[in-house]
Parts: C-alpha cells; sequence; structure tokens
C-alpha cells in the first residue's frame, strides 16, 4: 500500500468525476502551464488510490505531462459492484480504455502501479492502440512473494466474516508490529481510513485474489506493440529486484532502478521518478 505523505492538492491539480461510458471515476487532473508533451493516466494498486500519486503530479505537470491520477472502480471514491465477478481482469481493463478516451486526448502514456500494473496491462492487451507506452511501476510479471500472499490469504479470510472496522484495526496492529514501522501524522491516519472503508470489499477481495493467483505475464507483454517501461525502487520488496530485472531484460523493456526507494517511488521519490518517466517518454 502506498501511503501520501501529504494530502494538499497541488495549485495545477483539479478533482472531479470523469464521466465515461462505463460509470463515473473520481480524477485528479493536473495540467502543465506551457505546452502540453503528453497525457498521462496513472493507475493505483491494492488498497491504493489516486492520492498515492499526489506527490508525482507537479513534477509531471513541470516536466510538460498532462498528469491523471485515477481511483478504479470500487476504489476509495469511485463507486463499484458488490460483487467479486465485477473485478476480472478484462472489466478493470476495459474500464481504464474507457478513462482514456474520456480524457479526450488521444492516445496516452499509461502508468500502472503495483496491482495498477496488472490492471494497466489488461487494458494494454485489449487495445494497445489507446495508449502511447506502459510504465510498469513496481509491478511483477505475477503473482507477489510468499510473505505477501501469507498476508493477503488472512485478508481474504478475514473480509468476508468480519466486519470492516475489525479487519482494519487488525491490520493497523499487524503494521505496528513491523520492526520498520513509523507512526504516521493523524491526518494521514485518517485518510487511510476513509479510504479503506471508502473501498468496496468485493473488490479487495477479488483483486486480492489475483496478486495471489496472477501467472507469469511475461511473454505476453513481450508481444505487446508498445514502448515498455519497467521501474521500481531498489529496496522493492512484493517481488523480487531480481524477478523485475528479469523481466525487462525478457520483454526489451526501458529499466529504471530508484535508488533510495523501496516499492513506492510515487511517493518517496516522486521528483527522480518523474525524471525517468519524461526521460523514457522522450525517447
Amino acid at each position: 500500500m502506498s501511503k501520501p505523505r501529504s494530502l494538499a492538492l497541488p495549485a495545477r491539480t483539479r478533482a472531479y468525476r470523469l464521466d465515461t461510458p462505463r460509470q463515473e471515476f473520481a480524477v485528479l487532473d493536473s495540467r502543465p502551464q506551457g505546452r502540453v508533451r503528453g497525457t498521462v493516466l496513472l493507475v493505483p494498486g491494492y488498497t491504493g488510490s489516486k492520492e498515492d500519486f499526489l506527490a508525482l503530479l507537479d513534477p509531471l505537470a513541470d516536466a510538460g505531462y498532462r498528469a491523471v491520477a485515477v481511483d478504479g472502480r470500487g476504489q476509495f471514491e469511485s463507486p463499484g459492484p458488490r460483487r467479486t465477478s465485477g473485478y476480472t481482469p478484462r472489466a478493470l481493463g476495459t474500464d481504464v480504455l474507457a478513462q482514456a478516451a474520456a480524457l479526450g486526448d488521444g492516445p496516452v502514456h499509461l502508468v500502472g502501479h503495483s496491482f495498477g500494473g496488472f490492471v494497466a496491462r489488461s487494458a494494454a492487451r485489449l487495445d494497445p492502440s489507446a495508449f502511447r507506452s506502459l510504465t510498469l511501476l513496481s509491478s511483477g510479471p505475477g503473482r507477489v512473494g510468499p510473505d505477501q500472499r501469507t498476508k493477503l490469504r488472512m485478508l481474504r479470510a478475514a473480509l468476508p466474516v468480519l466486519p470492516p472496522s475489525w479487519v482494519w484495526a487488525v491490520t493497523q496492529w499487524l503494521d505496528g508490529r513491523d520492526p520498520a514501522y513509523v507512526a504516521d501524522p493523524p491526518e494521514i491516519v485518517s485518510f487511510l481510513e476513509r479510504r479503506w472503508f471508502g473501498t468496496q470489499t468485493a473488490q479487495l477481495i477479488a483483486t486480492g485474489r489475483q496478486l495471489r493467483t496472477e501467472p507469469d505475464r511475461t511473454e505476453g507483454l513481450a508481444g505487446l506493440p508498445l514502448p515498455l517501461h519497467v521501474a521500481y525502487g531498489e529496496g522493492e520488496m512484493v517481488w523480487t529486484v531480481g524477478e523485475l530485472a528479469h523481466m525487462a531484460r525478457s520483454v526489451g523493456a526501458r529499466h529504471t532502478v530508484i535508488a533510495g526507494a523501496d516499492h513506492s517511488p510515487n511517493v518517496s521519490h516522486p521528483g527522480e521518478l518523474a525524471s525517468a518517466l519524461a526521460d523514457f517518454w522522450t525517447t
């Protein structure tokens, strides 16, 4: 999960609901002051939201890119079905195609963080012509590592039978037992709680299952007629850096490792990440 360090909306950013034929999606839309070099669609990961990209919006706008971060269906401020069948890879990928079309800027650069990378590559497989490039940010070729799978199994078992407030309390207790845990400011804790209760339980169950069971999709990525970019922090822990590096080599992707970052360079190192993204899109 990405945790924003600030909830302040950048000056050039507007929050609104993007209307598509699929449904409305809550977005944050940041525009550069001068010439627009392209549009970027940012897809968040598991238990995440559009706010995961708040720190990245200004750096991307400074580089000349319109940057739009979205809550997917059932995530935080976007509505979603109450059945897990509404969150198939095809349904989520089709949503991204509808979002890209609704932005009205032609093919967009697509960036998916963590589980958002699974969603982004589903969209790219459905219609690669909708995109100028695909960046998988801290997102591996298939299912997550064994430690993460254990956590997801526990969450999957609890969500259908326990009140959301109990599950939230347990996740906070488990986080607090991590030796690397650092307490968040009260306003961030409040936001994380609102995001948790705003996200559909069915979305958490269905997407968590995909993170546990997804097969290796490297071969499918290699067949996409798009410029590909694999980026992650040197301290990545959800997937191993070895398998991410292997994926990048196997598909002939641009390969970026952000020094000092871990699973969320979009939060911890937005300037470095924005520079790497802009350089990829330019070249």
